[in-house]
This record gives C-alpha cells, structure tokens and sequence, in this order.
C-alpha cells in the first residue's frame, strides 16, 4: 500500500449511515466533495480551516488524494479523453 493509499485508509471513511454514503473526513460529517469544492471556490487553507477547525493538513491531503484517484479513474475509463461537462454530467 502507497503512503497516499495508506493515508486515504486511515482518514476517509464511506458508510451508508453518514451522509448517505458519501466518502467523508474520519470522525466528521463533512465529505470530501464539501472539502474539493471549498478548495476550488477559495485555495486558501486558512480559510478552509476558519470554517472547519475540525480538519487537519493530513485530511485535506487525503482529500485531495481521493479527487486525483477520482479523476485519474474517470480519464482512464473514456480512453484517456477527459470527460466533458456533459459527459460527467450525465454519468
């Protein structure tokens, strides 16, 4: 297992009793969606962290792990074409 593998692991849960299944931070209600948004909407980890002290640097890398794997996936399974709006959209 790589360390972001590992990291992802020991940080980021998905069970169906919280947030309807959503990938979230261990220990937290927030799902990495929330996290990946607020980090595209405003890079800024001070910000990030103003508005969830729950979180550590170690969960926002983990976050940002599982949104690379996501995509890495995504690009892989449409024959290395990224997906368009559409597209995604419609998955």
């Amino acid at each position: 297992m790589t360390a972001e593998a590992a990291l992802v692991h020991e940080r980021i849960i998905q069970d169906p009793a919280i947030m309807v299944g959503k990938p979230v931070v261990k220990g937290t209600r927030i799902p990495v969606e929330r996290v990946l948004a607020h980090l595209a909407h405003t890079p800024d980890l001070n910000d990030l962290f103003e508005a969830y002290p729950e979180l550590t640097l170690e969960d926002v890398r983990a976050c940002l792990e599982v949104g690379r794997v996501a995509v890495a996936d995504q690009f892989a399974h449409n024959g290395g074409v990224a997906p368009s709006s559409e597209t995604a959209s419609q998955a």
